[in-house]
């Protein structure tokens, strides 16, 4: 290892691991410090390292998907064989590069896999760190979100360091305190959103228009059940300002297979788009007037830009933004989530000042200070 080699080795799995590790990966380019980038194939990443800045993958250890991903969130014989394919393949990598330390992100099937194979139980005589980012949270749901919150118990199980977002998720971890080192270092979704709109006000992107929603649906426990979909619909029906729907491959089947695109398509003021990429997404959300989303890291990146977000689930791991007045929790209540809609887009709904329970910016040169 040269003198300008970090030491540090980074497995990502999926785009939305790569965009939360991109502020880090950015900090140690900056530093001139090198670093392997080990990619498992779960996601197909595109051009994601040349629009974030980033090298490509030093090592691929299975060929990309054409589509968005490998397994569509689904647990099968064919998943299960490539999560045992990639513990044997991530161990074998990093005891041949010896790092100092191996970092993961989040809870994926990839951050699993490499949480076990960087661990004592495969290797017992280990010189290496293996570190656990955006550790100890919890829905408190094994089945909400699936196999998500498994991912995490098993990561922060397996890890030497748990690096905490927030003083809630510390708490969650303190089981683990005389075994493993722990450290709350806020929410690297900080750095990721403020570079990423950055770069796109740069270079002048063309809003909706002034007065708009957002709306991110893609959780396959809803995708997966007609009865949650129809009211997702019904709440989706109360918007009555302009929305713009920048849908999922398999959202899209969903709503196919149960019959309710035709519901959407009345709703003239509901527009449906294709994806678009997270510097975009990010300046469209940064820009609207409220969110609606079933997903995870949206409900921080609202926190961020202090925009409304309405989550479409029964429990959430993201715990820390119920606090803050500005993320509502449905439970899948139609008519109680019709009337936080009609507040938000009445200005009737007044959030109080709060202070972003995952950190500020410049949280990633923390992060690399501290593995340094």
């Amino acid at each position: 290892m040269n003198k300008m080699h970090s030491g540090i080795g980074i497995v990502i799995g999926t785009k939305a691991e790569l965009i939360k590790c991109m502020p880090i990966m950015l900090e140690l380019q900056k530093q001139k410090k090198n670093y392997w980038f080990i990619h498992t194939g779960q996601h197909p990443l595109g051009n994601a390292c040349e629009t974030f800045g980033i090298k490509k993958p030093d090592f691929v250890l299975s060929k990309e998907p054409k589509r968005s991903t490998k397994f569509w969130s689904k647990i099968n014989s064919n998943s299960i064989m490539w999560f045992l394919s990639m513990i044997n393949k991530i161990r074998k990598l990093v005891g041949k590069i010896k790092p100092r330390y191996i970092v993961y992100h989040g809870d994926t099937m990839s951050t699993a896999a490499a949480s076990i194979a960087s661990s004592k139980l495969l290797n017992p005589f280990k010189d290496w760190k293996n570190v656990h980012l955006e550790a100890g949270l919890r829905s408190g749901s094994l089945f909400e979100p699936f196999p998500e919150e498994i991912s995490r118990i098993i990561s922060d199980r397996f890890s030497d360091i748990l690096l905490a977002v927030s003083g809630l998720s510390e708490g969650n971890l303190r089981k683990y305190k005389n075994s493993k080192e722990i450290i709350n270092v806020g929410n690297t979704i900080v750095d990721s959103a403020l570079i990423s709109y950055n770069k796109a006000k740069k270079m002048k992107l063309k809003l909706p228009g002034k007065n708009y929603a957002l709306i991110n649906i893609h959780r396959h426990e809803n995708l997966n059940s007609k009865e949650r979909m129809g009211k997702i619909v019904d709440i989706l029906k109360g918007i009555k300002i302009k929305a713009i729907w920048p849908i999922h491959a398999n959202t899209a089947r969903a709503m196919e297979k149960y019959r309710l695109v035709s519901e959407i398509k009345n709703k003239r003021n509901i527009q449906l788009t294709s994806l678009i990429d997270y510097n975009d997404f990010i300046f469209f959300l940064a820009n609207c007037k409220y969110l609606i989303t079933d997903g995870g890291s949206i409900q921080e990146e609202s926190l961020i830009f202090k925009k409304p977000c309405i989550i479409l689930r029964e429990v959430t791991e993201r715990k820390e933004g119920l606090s803050t007045g500005i993320n509502f929790l449905t439970n899948f209540d139609v008519a109680k989530t019709r009337r936080i809609i009609e507040e938000i887009e009445h200005n009737l709904h007044k959030a109080r000042k709060f202070k972003n329970p995952y950190g500020e910016e410049g949280l990633s040169k923390k992060i690399v200070d501290i593995l340094k």
